[in-house]
C-alpha cells in the first residue's frame, strides 16, 4: 500500500511546494512588453522556513493607473506574489525539473504517493514546462526528464526491485478519456474508451476503463508519452493557437520491493498538465470554446478549494477535505496532502496584452 493517507500537521504543510516561472516573449509575436512591467526579487532569509513570508521569492507587477479614471483615483499600481521559488526567463530545464520535480519523484521511489502540477493561463507555457519542446533534446520537460530519472535510479540500486507502469488520463469538460488505449482508430477523443471512477468500501477510488500498460525502459514509457500526447484534445484561442482544452495527467505508477524484505512498496507519481485558464469576458471567447472555459474554470476552482482546504486541515482549522467536487480532484485524492509531496508550477506570461491581476 503507498504511503501518505496520513501524516503529522507540520509535516504536511512543508509537503506542499509552489513556484512560478515567467515564459519568454515568443519570437516573431505581435505583443508587447514594457520594460519594468514585472520584477523578481529573492527571499532574504532561509528558504527552508516554511512559515516565514520573508523567505519567499516574489514577483511583483506594475500596472499603470487608467487615466480615464480622473485626477481622484485610488487604483493600486503595484502587485507582489510569494513563492517558493521563481524561475525568470532565462532559467533552463534542467534547473526547472530539479527543484521542482525531483524531490518530489524520490519520495515516489520510496514509497509516498505525489503529485505536480503546471497551472497557468492559456499560452503561458504549461505544456513546454511539463512536456518540453520538440527542438532539442535540451528542451524537454518535466514528464521525459522524469521518466530518464526513474529509471537511471532503478539500475543505480540493484538491491531494489522496481516495477514500472503508465496511464494517461484526459480529462474534457468533466468527462475522462484514455489517452493510451489502441483497440480502436480514435479520429477525435470521443472515439476513446471514457474512463469512469468507482469508489470502494475503503473510500479508495479505482478508474475504470484506463489503460495500466508497463514498461521496462525509458524508451517504452516515452513512446507511451507520445502515444497520449497525440490524441490531445487541442484547440485554438484568441491567446493560444494551439491551447490544451483539458486537464491531462500522465500517471507512473511505482511497485518497488528491498531484496532483504518482504514489504512491497505501491506508489504514484501523477504529472499535470492543467487546462489553460482565461477571463471569458476579456478573451470574447463564444460557443464550443466558451463552454469548455467554463468547464475548465470551475474545475480549476474546485482544485484550489481542495490545495486550501489541506492546508488548514494542516493547521487544524478543518477536517473536511471537497475531493469529490470535480473529476481531478476524486483521481488525486490519495496523492495530495497527509505524507504525499505536492508541488506547483505557475507559468507566467508578462506581455501587456496578457497580463490582469486586477
Amino acid at each position: 500500500m503507498a504511503k501518505g493517507s496520513s501524516g503529522d500537521d507540520a509535516a504536511e504543510v512543508s509537503t506542499i511546494k509552489i513556484y512560478a516561472r515567467v515564459r519568454p516573449q515568443r519570437p516573431n509575436s505581435k505583443l508587447t512588453t514594457t520594460a519594468g512591467r514585472y520584477w523578481i526579487s529573492d527571499g532574504a532569509t532561509d528558504p527552508s522556513d516554511d512559515d516565514d513570508d520573508s523567505a519567499k521569492s516574489r514577483i511583483g507587477f506594475h500596472m499603470p493607473r487608467d487615466e480615464a479614471a480622473g485626477l481622484i483615483n485610488n487604483q493600486r499600481e503595484s502587485y507582489e506574489f510569494r513563492f517558493d521559488k521563481l524561475f525568470d526567463v532565462d532559467t533552463k530545464q534542467e534547473e526547472v525539473f530539479d527543484v521542482v520535480a525531483k524531490p518530489v519523484i524520490q519520495s515516489t521511489l520510496e514509497g509516498y504517493n505525489g503529485t505536480i502540477f503546471a497551472y497557468g493561463q492559456t499560452g503561458s507555457g504549461k505544456t513546454f514546462t511539463i512536456t518540453g519542446g520538440a527542438e532539442r533534446y535540451a528542451d524537454r520537460g518535466l514528464i521525459p526528464r522524469t521518466l530518464q530519472f526513474v529509471f537511471k535510479e532503478a539500475q543505480r540500486n540493484p538491491s531494489i526491485q522496481y516495477t514500472f507502469h503508465i496511464s494517461y488520463l484526459e480529462i474534457y469538460n468533466e468527462v475522462g478519456y484514455d489517452l493510451l488505449d489502441n483497440s480502436r482508430d480514435a479520429k477525435k477523443l470521443e472515439d476513446l474508451p471514457k474512463v469512469t471512477l468507482q469508489e470502494d468500501g475503503d473510500e479508495m477510488i479505482h478508474l475504470r476503463n484506463l489503460s495500466v500498460v508497463q514498461v521496462a525502459n525509458e524508451e517504452e514509457a516515452l513512446n507511451l508519452l507520445f502515444v497520449g500526447d497525440t490524441n490531445r484534445m487541442i484547440a485554438e484561442t484568441p491567446s493560444n493557437p494551439s491551447s490544451s482544452r483539458s486537464h491531462c495527467i500522465f500517471i507512473v505508477g511505482i511497485t518497488s520491493r528491498r531484496s532483504s524484505e518482504d514489504v512491497i512498496r505501491r506508489s504514484k507519481l501523477h504529472l499535470v498538465d492543467l487546462a489553460g485558464s482565461e477571463r471569458v469576458a476579456r478573451t470574447g471567447i463564444d460557443g464550443t470554446l466558451l463552454k469548455e472555459a467554463k468547464y475548465i474554470n470551475l474545475s480549476l476552482h474546485y482544485l484550489e478549494q481542495v490545495i486550501v482546504a489541506l492546508r488548514e486541515q494542516a493547521l487544524g482549522r478543518r477536517t473536511h477535505i471537497p475531493y469529490r467536487n470535480s473529476m481531478m480532484t476524486s483521481v488525486l485524492r490519495d496523492s495530495l496532502g497527509g505524507n504525499c509531496k505536492t508541488t506547483m508550477i505557475a507559468t507566467v506570461a508578462v506581455e501587456d496584452e496578457l497580463v490582469d491581476v486586477r
